[in-house]
């Protein structure tokens, strides 16, 4: 154990000679740790995030979607479906007596107006279930009831963002008219904040809640865009999964709908993201073969420009396999150097970032970037070490 204790508190005095240059190649290693580190934390922090979103919408959820929205190998492929559902579905679906909420859904991009200023929202025309099947609070006002969604009643009730950019108090807008496409609907209620609108996604904080029918003023075909049913807490929720299939399976073939939970979004979205990290990693270790090269190379120097030390050391006693520890030990502290420095940045950066973003830098990523430095420092440090530890002697005392 002394024997090796030496060899690197050596190994350490030798590279703080240069300390510029001991950096300078440590650099390599370090820009490959931090970005593999990093893109491995964003990942993690993108799973979390859009998990995040599926568990705000509200939990034992069922969507039934227009066309087929995964694919054969688990992956998106798009709603290619002519088929609209309408009132005919809701009625079919209403048959299900284990179903807590029964949610038509409605969806439109819009144009709002209000107090001289304008904006563009997301119109979700659906029924006052929508509230508590989907964890939603109001933070002023009210809620808008099934009476005003059976009487068609021009009420809304808004996100908060849409809401900030016209009156620089939220209060005000209540009982205020908001104008959406030119027509004219009261404020009852703002939302508390529910967050979104990351990586593409939707902002909740912009949707604007109107009732299913009053909403036909933008939807003349009556066309519903999805459901959204609740299953009980006391039945078996595949079980009642298949029970929706069923029902909406007396009016479709099985190509033309999607009926699947937020797992089976999650699923299929980590996975993309998943590979999509791969090949951000595999990029990154670039990065730290570029460093090991770098690393190799400065050995190589180094071993030129110290072979009448080595060869003092072999004249003073030092055997071959005390030159080639001494040598691949500085290999090795180059590379760790690096890669606890890049890991250092790594967590900076991280920190940072979880202001705005669950990103998160976990053992196991820690664990895998000091290793894979390690293990470069040693690949790429034999070479020249054992140069340097094959030297004559002689010849290296003689060596001009």
């Amino acid at each position: 154990m002394n024997y090796f204790i030496f060899i690197i508190q050596s190994s350490i005095k030798d590279l703080l000679r240069s300390k510029m240059r001991t950096f300078l190649t440590s650099l390599g290693i370090l820009i490959g740790v931090a970005s593999v580190v990093l893109l491995l934390s964003f990942g993690l922090g993108l799973k979390a995030y859009i998990k995040g979103q599926f568990d705000s919408l509200g939990t034992n959820l069922v969507f039934v979607i227009p066309g087929q929205v995964f694919g054969n190998s688990g992956g998106f492929q798009g709603m290619r479906s002519a088929v609209q559902f309408d009132e005919r579905d809701l009625v079919s679906l209403r048959k299900l007596r284990d179903a807590l909420f029964i949610i038509p859904v409605f969806t439109k991009s819009i144009k709002v107006e209000g107090n001289a200023k304008t904006d563009y929202a997301t119109l979700y025309s659906t029924t006052d279930e929508i509230f508590p099947a989907r964890n939603l609070e109001i933070e002023y006002g009210r809620l808008f009831d099934k009476p005003e969604v059976d009487k068609r009643t021009r009420v809304i009730v808004v996100g908060p963002k849409v809401i900030e950019k016209m009156y620089d108090n939220p209060i005000l807008a209540l009982n205020k008219s908001l104008r959406i496409e030119g027509q004219t609907f009261k404020i009852i209620g703002i939302l508390k904040s529910k967050g979104g609108g990351g990586f593409g996604g939707p902002d909740f904080d912009k949707f604007i809640y109107m009732p299913l029918k009053t909403g036909y003023a933008f939807n003349t075909d009556k066309k519903i865009a999805t459901f959204l049913i609740k299953a009980p807490d006391n039945k078996p929720f595949i079980l009642f999964k298949a029970e929706v299939k069923s029902q909406m399976m007396k009016r479709y073939k099985e190509d033309e709908i999607t009926v699947a939970d937020s797992a089976e979004f999650i699923t299929t979205i980590s996975s993309i993201f998943s590979i999509l990290n791969s090949v951000l990693v595999a990029i990154g270790a670039v990065s730290l073969i570029v460093g090991g090269i770098g690393i190799m190379n400065i050995m190589y120097v180094s071993v030129t420009e110290r072979i009448r030390e080595i060869g003092i050391r072999r004249a003073l006693g030092a055997t071959e396999k005390d030159i080639l520890y001494q040598f691949l030990s500085e290999s090795v502290i180059l590379s760790l150097l690096g890669g606890i420095m890049g890991l250092g940045i790594s967590f900076i950066v991280v920190t940072f970032v979880q202001q705005f973003f669950p990103a998160y830098v976990d053992l196991m990523s820690s664990i895998i970037a000091l290793g894979t430095s390690s293990f470069i420092g040693i690949f790429f440090g034999v070479f020249p070490a054992r140069k340097a530890a094959a030297l004559s002697p002689i010849d290296a005392i003689r060596y001009e």
